[in-house]
């Protein structure tokens, strides 16, 4: 096996998904804060419209998915974000963003060449990381802390580094801590692509879960050597549905197009007409909207009481809290386990992070209000 792989550490979902278990088959009520994976119906509409384009004869399905979901997205997106794609050649069906951004860097990185860095912050998700080791691409963490409002500039990464990047990720509104990126960082950081020449790709799969705000797209500042990655999993709730769009300059996104025909990643048909339905309906967007932050007012206001810090950010359906005094975030996730709560530590997301844990507003709001009730014992114990 390759070394760089073996090396890696268990996906941290697959332990919190471990632990969980364990906890539920001793018989402990679990409320599972853990894993981003909401328990919310998915939307009617796009559940009938699935069941409605399953086909007689399965057949296989076109890499470049169907007109009518690239033009729906582009519609979608025109909407929302003032920009004009190219339905044609600018949008791509992904089978989840996930998958899209692991497969990346083996499209677009040749590890021999100088320029063979990825760039992407830390804590973030995961993936960034580990697609680029799958692609021998040289890594580059940029430490995102709270002293710097987790906020990624491209003035804090030095020039040589810059011109050795291949590909940089962005990833507002960040996972794990809800923070937005200001206007004049997305064109500081079109600017330095400009000059230097890589590949800018922005992880958008949480622009629809604001509590303020609304969320801008790369894409309003610059188009050149630009891609967004969509998805429909929690602005819909179709995480099982495995539902993506790459979006932005027509060259790269047909370059990348040319190159996915190998990897099996063609979305089904059915899933494409269940995504028409979902980009083609806000009401039950809004309808999520609503329960999560009902969510997060009661987690919120809870934790504030308990004299939690909570970072101030207002989109994601994320929570990042920092742990008491005197704890780490291994520490004092142990305890949060040991009644019944599944929370992230936040180490899971960059070896920095040891001060915070991080909580998935996944439970209903009554199983909300028995956490904040649960830590309540907790700290009083």
């Amino acid at each position: 096996m390759n070394a760089r792989i073996r090396a890696l550490r268990t996906y941290p979902m697959l332990e919190l998904a471990r632990r969980k278990k364990e906890l539920q088959d001793s018989g402990v009520d679990v409320l599972d804060f853990g894993t981003g994976d909401p328990t919310e119906a998915t939307a009617a509409c796009i559940r009938k419209a699935f069941q409605a384009a399953t086909p007689e004869v399965s057949q296989y399905p076109s890499v470049a998915g169907s007109q009518e979901l690239r033009d729906c997205f582009a519609a979608w997106f025109g909407e929302r974000f003032g920009v004009a794609l190219d339905a044609t050649d600018g949008v791509m069906p992904v089978r989840g963003s996930k998958e899209a951004m692991f497969h990346l860097p083996l499209a677009f990185l040749d590890p021999s060449e100088m320029k063979n860095i990825v760039l992407f912050p830390e804590p973030g998700y995961p993936v960034m990381e580990i697609g680029s080791l799958y692609a021998a691409a040289r890594t580059e963490r940029y430490v995102l802390t709270a002293d710097e409002k987790y906020l990624m500039d491209p003035g804090r990464v030095s020039e040589d580094v810059l011109d050795q990047t291949r590909i940089v990720w962005l990833s507002y509104p960040h996972n794990p801590t809800g923070t937005d990126l200001p206007d004049d960082l997305f064109a500081a950081w079109v600017a330095a692509r400009e000059r230097h020449g890589f590949l800018l790709c922005s992880d958008e799969c949480y622009t629809e879960l604001y509590f303020g705000k609304k969320p801008r797209s790369l894409l309003e500042f610059g188009m050149k050597g630009c891609l967004a990655f969509h998805s429909l999993s929690k602005r819909s709730g179709m995480t099982g549905y495995r539902s993506g769009i790459v979006a932005g300059d027509p060259d790269l996104v047909q370059q990348y197009r040319s190159c996915r025909s190998g990897m099996g990643q063609a979305m089904p048909v059915m899933t494409q007409k269940a995504s028409v339905a979902a980009w083609s309906d806000e009401a039950h967007v809004r309808a999520r909207r609503a329960i999560f932050a009902a969510k997060r007012e009661v987690m919120t206001r809870g934790l504030t009481k308990l004299s939690f810090e909570v970072w101030p950010a207002t989109s994601t359906f994320y929570l990042w809290v920092r742990v008491p005094d005197g704890e780490s975030d291994t520490s004092f996730v142990d305890k949060l386990l040991r009644r019944g709560i599944v929370a992230s530590p936040g180490t899971f997301f960059g070896a920095g992070n040891s001060a915070w844990f991080r909580l998935a507003l996944v439970p209903d709001l009554a199983g909300c209000r028995k956490a904040v009730e649960r830590i309540e014992s907790l700290m009083s114990s």
